[in-house]
């Protein structure tokens, strides 16, 4: 199994991003999303040691992406926009997937 890597992880959704969004958002935009989604896994005890590696983890993505707004919004940071929290959630699943870090 390979690694997180936060650069790679970082190029590897900006490939996910539209055009508009790859000239709009910065790779600071990025990893701040990035640091609320482990924010998020560890509000629902997904990052616990303890948690067993054959146990499905089921993740309500809308959940995850109103989660992720709220704490935008309560940080003062920049008014992201629930499409580009969805494009950046999605693209590092497909990230997280592509290390094989769900197997």
């Amino acid at each position: 199994m390979l690694q997180y890597d936060e650069d790679d992880a970082v190029k590897y959704i900006r490939n996910y991003l539209s055009q508009e969004m790859k000239e709009t958002l910065n790779d600071d935009d990025i990893n701040y999303i990035i640091d609320i989604v482990y924010d998020f896994y560890d509000s629902k005890g997904l990052m616990d040691e303890q948690t067993d590696d054959d146990t499905i983890v089921e993740v309500d993505e809308d959940e995850m992406i109103a989660y992720i707004l709220k704490n935008t919004k309560k940080d003062g940071a920049r008014d992201f926009t629930a499409e580009e929290v969805t494009s950046i959630v999605q693209g590092e699943l497909a990230y997280c997937e592509s290390i094989g870090m769900f197997e």
